[in-house]
């Protein structure tokens, strides 16, 4: 068993409660129009555009395949932008077990891992082979999901994780089509679930004047609010901003102001969200 991984960061304070090892998969299915890293959400079709862009000759086309040297790779990016697809061939096939020695070496250092994308949950059998390998080393494991995935139709995901991070990008249908080339509505559905199991770490919300954001924060916090399960889940209220995405996005999308993200604030603080911050 094998997954394409495009990146790991060893140390993260930023992907889940403490310091964690994060692990991005390749492959994603939504197609997020503020994507901050959209080079993870396509795999390389070996079209071979990429190779001959490359300034260091770190990508070689091999028997169909595009192979990527990181040994000589000075990550300029060269071969996401010449991509058709925007994908990055500078990925590895990794194994569980080969993943486990990159994730040990790092344990003295850190409270866990966080498995993200791209979109984890498209490799959910591979999480199944890797958790308890992780939990065996006194580690926690999160899920850092774009909330496609349905828990509720796989309790043995659910109970070998310790907690989900979820995006809920809209509430509005036809707004979450628009902002992700899919439908994903139930999202909201799924955050209820987890939180009544225990297993609803964070939920993440992206913020701009150009969405329905208000509308989402108050329906956000009218569900999630009165569980006493979810005293304790984050709620981060993350203010777009256009480093990363792609074009043409980047210039029809607004950053919020302070002011913006501090009435989203008091919204999500009034409905009772006491652990709801700005990002």
């Amino acid at each position: 068993m094998e997954a394409i991984i495009n990146r790991i960061i060893d140390c993260s304070f930023v992907d889940g409660p403490g310091n964690r090892t994060a692990i991005f998969f390749q492959g994603c299915n939504y197609r997020c129009t503020y994507c901050h890293n959209p080079e993870t959400i396509s795999l390389c079709n070996a079209c071979g555009a990429c190779v001959a862009g490359c300034p260091v000759g770190a990508l070689t086309l091999t028997e169909g395949k595009v192979l990527w040297n990181a040994a000589k790779c000075i990550a300029c990016d060269s071969c996401i932008h010449s991509c058709p697809r925007q994908a990055s061939p500078r990925v590895t096939r990794m194994s569980p077990e080969v993943l486990m020695e990159r994730i040990a070496a790092n344990r003295p250092f850190i409270h866990g891992i966080t498995v993200s994308g791209g979109e984890c949950t498209l490799n959910a059998e591979y999480l199944l082979a890797l958790f308890p390998m992780v939990h065996c080393l006194g580690l926690t494991c999160l899920i850092d999901s774009n909330g496609s995935y349905s828990f509720r139709r796989d309790p043995e995901l659910l109970n070998a994780c310790d907690g989900v991070m979820l995006d809920v990008k809209s509430t509005d249908a036809e707004e979450y089509r628009s902002l992700t080339g899919a439908g994903g509505t139930q999202v909201l559905d799924e955050a209820v679930y987890l939180a009544k199991h225990g297993r609803l770490t964070e939920v993440r919300t992206v913020c701009s004047p150009n969405f329905l954001s208000e509308l989402t924060v108050r329906r956000v916090c009218e569900r999630l609010a009165p569980l006493e399960a979810a005293a304790s889940v984050r709620y981060r209220l993350i203010a777009y901003r256009p480093y990363g995405v792609r074009q043409p996005y980047r210039g029809r999308i607004t950053p919020p102001d302070a002011a913006f993200m501090q009435r989203l604030l008091e919204i999500a603080l009034a409905s009772g969200m006491q652990n709801a911050v700005i990002c």
